[in-house]
């Protein structure tokens, strides 16, 4: 099998981590070689932060170059824009449409960009857009935006659901394990 890759971007603090630890082990788990890169930016002060995950046989860099990624999975739909360059021709965005000012916007040195979501379609890239923050909510908690975001890629793959659950259980901790499942049965779920 071809090298497939993932790249997990959003701000500091929302969990990105976590999900490329989350789709790490699932890859494993399904016999896959696995490679994962942390690339922090300014990740404690809301700064955009971005993860690589590459799987197939046989993986020998952890990095993805402009135009190889399969799929950006995007906690922030400024992030989706700001790293669509590494998006290949066929590949899929996962986005949560969600807005989150960066720093020249707060300061008001900058407008936040309108219309991303419709701009990011009409480059012809194929976006799957959702509320991750209102369904992360409704499963409990706005901090489970990560495992929504998973669950809605789960969409994509032919990997058995109980492999995603078990990847959740070896990650998360006890007492947000039934949160987490249901942050990811609306996110699989979501129409």
């Amino acid at each position: 099998m071809e090298t497939k890759n993932i790249m997990i971007v959003g701000v500091g603090g929302q969990g990105s981590l976590l999900a490329s630890k989350l789709l790490g082990h699932l890859l494993l788990s399904q016999g896959y070689d696995v490679k994962v890169s942390e690339v922090h930016g300014m990740s404690q002060r809301g700064g955009s932060v971005v993860t690589y995950v590459r799987y197939g046989d046989k993986v020998y860099s952890p990095v993805i170059d402009k135009g190889q990624a399969d799929f950006i999975v995007s906690f922030e739909a400024l992030e989706a824009a700001r790293w669509l360059p590494y998006l290949k021709k066929d590949g899929q965005i996962v986005t949560n449409t969600q807005q989150i000012d960066p720093m020249p916007v707060i300061t008001g040195a900058c407008e936040y960009p309108e219309n991303i979501i419709e701009k990011l379609k009409a480059t012809g890239a194929k976006v799957d857009a959702l509320d991750c923050l209102s369904l992360a909510t409704k499963a409990g908690s706005s901090k489970a935006v990560n495992i929504v975001l998973l669950g809605r890629l789960s969409h994509y793959y032919n990997l058995p659901e109980d492999a995603w659950i078990k990847s959740l259980e070896a990650n998360v901790p006890e007492k947000f394990l039934e949160m987490n499942k249901k942050a990811f049965e609306l996110g699989k779920n979501h129409s």
